[in-house]
């Protein structure tokens, strides 16, 4: 699968007033010709040339998503209208109707406040975002390119094909000059430890942490629920058990620890805190997303190991869920969806972002040279069960009826692709490199504005991991861009196999949170990218 850019350019035609001359119907230049004034009104206008396709589509969206309510509008009429008509009579007849079929009026009665009833008590719970916080490492943790090179040859662990290797991967990666490694990768030569990866992960998440229990106001003791992923550092005791020994957390709390589960088990733990607030009333779920670096670098010479060590950074994100009705009037968004698929099942998926030892005994993360095929078979599958949740009537008539044009009638018609910018308005595509963003943008023909948020956040702070989405959304409200009722699409890919998005809708225009990530360096985004 090869990379490419997903803009749509519309042309628009050129036209010639002076002369009444057409339009080269190829784009070229247009040509004069003389035109009888008396006979130009009787021309027809070219409407290839002259409607933008893309508001045909807009008008069409509108009227089927609308087309129930343009049916009621008459029917409410109708009855309006008759009920104009009826006099003191007419009144009278159906109350003396209805009086003499009483059992039937309580009978429907009770069955209609049974049903509310019900419906009521088993409704999903709404699960708000109330804020959440990213970590930013401190300056003296940026690793440049130079420094990052020079340090890869003094450890002395690498031969020259794989510094030349390390450097070319370095250059396409879109990565800038400010990513940050963690201390320990920082000496030469390096000092991975127990003590030092503790520190790694001490260090981000209380990092975050602090950061949202001082921006929300929450005390440490109300939390109820705690969830947090890494997934190649899972020391004894557990990362929560770190946490709920700084904070002090309260002894009854629903901690867990998941691990192993890649760059996009950020989704899996926001998944698993939905699932506890459905559960528990009345309480907080946090939600802590990082991976660590310190003791999972590769320090061999096989190629397909090499590439994690010039993509990962250090990063990670708290998040405040909350399923309190109160919230609502403060929460920055509320989840609508989240929809998870898991390859697994196949041997290619499952292998093709493993951990393991090279000839040589040294351990690493190996990625497939099929990573970007099997990633786009597990978008397909996430997005076919996405799809019908979000997509528009419209869009979905418009895929179903090209299905059945392909299957019946004509095997050669391409198939119908949902464009789903128009169930999203913001889009959070896991920055896992710049391949993987450019086959998202061209695969979903999402246009450069939709991935900036992506691209800019992989420039920052590099591949985060499960956090990188946070990085994003935080990037979108740094801009000023996120508004009420705007749905923004988290799409995360990760080891496993697996493809899982989550869907929030904002609740109020959304400004940034305090010490967001962005807040020195926003104005100095977007940067233009080498090609």
């Amino acid at each position: 699968m090869d990379g490419g850019g997903g803009g749509v350019s519309h042309p628009n035609p050129k036209t010639d007033g002076a002369s009444g001359g057409g339009v080269g119907g190829d784009g070229g230049p247009a040509v004069g010709v003389q035109i009888n004034q008396r006979h130009s009104h009787r021309r027809l206008p070219d409407f290839l040339q002259s409607v933008n396709l893309k508001y045909v589509k807009l008008g069409y969206h509108y009227l089927i998503s609308h087309l129930l309510t343009l049916c009621l509008i008459p029917v409410m009429i109708i009855i309006l209208i008759e009920a104009s008509q009826m006099n003191p009579n007419d009144i009278r007849q159906l109350w003396v109707h209805l009086q003499y079929n009483l059992v039937s009026v309580i009978v429907c009665s009770t069955v209609l406040v049974f049903g509310s009833t019900v419906y009521i008590m088993t409704r999903p719970k709404p699960v708000y975002l109330v804020d959440y916080s990213c970590y930013r490492a401190p300056d003296h943790l940026k690793a440049p390119y130079e420094r990052f090179m020079k340090h890869s040859r003094l450890t002395g662990d690498f031969d020259e094909s794989s510094l030349e290797f390390q450097r070319k991967i370095l250059e396409r990666s879109g990565l800038g000059e400010e990513t940050y490694v963690p201390e320990a990768m920082h000496f030469v030569p390096p000092r991975p430890s127990m003590a030092a990866a503790r520190e790694e992960a001490e260090q981000v998440m209380y990092g975050a942490l602090d950061n949202l229990f001082s921006s929300t106001g929450v005390k440490p003791k109300d939390i109820g629920i705690l969830v947090v992923n890494c997934s190649l550092f899972n020391p004894t005791p557990s990362l929560s058990s770190m946490i709920v020994n700084k904070y002090k957390l309260r002894g009854n709390i629903r901690s867990f620890n998941l691990g192993g589960m890649g760059c996009s088990a950020g989704v899996i733990a926001i998944d698993l805190a939905k699932d506890m607030l459905q559960v528990h009333r009345n309480t907080y779920a946090v939600v802590v997303s990082t991976e660590n670096i310190t003791q999972n670098w590769y320090f061999g010479n096989k190629k397909s190991m090499l590439i994690p060590n010039c993509l990962f950074r250090v990063g990670g994100s708290a998040v405040l869920l909350s399923n309190k009705s109160i919230d609502k009037r403060r929460a920055k968004y509320k989840l609508v969806h989240v929809v998870r698929t898991h390859r697994g099942a196949d041997e290619k998926a499952f292998r093709c972002v493993y951990q393991e030892q090279d000839a040589a005994g040294k351990t690493g993360v190996s990625l497939s040279k099929d990573l970007m095929a099997i990633a786009g078979g597990a978008l397909k599958t996430n997005i076919t069960t996405l799809g019908p949740l979000v997509l528009p009537i419209s869009e979905q008539l418009l895929f179903f009826c090209t299905l059945i044009i392909k299957k019946f009638f004509n095997n050669n018609i391409k198939p119908y692709i949902p464009d789903f910018k128009l169930a999203f308005d913001h889009f959070c595509i896991h920055a896992g490199g710049r391949a993987v963003i450019d086959e998202l943008e061209k695969n979903l023909q999402l246009y450069p504005t939709h991935v900036e948020a992506s691209r800019m956040t992989l420039h920052r702070f590099g591949n985060t991991s499960s956090s990188s989405i946070w990085y994003e959304l935080a990037y979108i409200e740094a801009k000023g861009r996120m508004k009420k009722g705007q749905r923004v699409w988290q799409i995360a890919f990760g080891s496993g196999f697996k493809c899982n998005s989550a869907v929030w809708k904002a609740l109020r225009n959304v400004k940034p949170s305090q010490n967001g990530p962005w807040d020195d360096c926003i104005d100095k985004y977007p940067v233009e990218l080498l090609s």
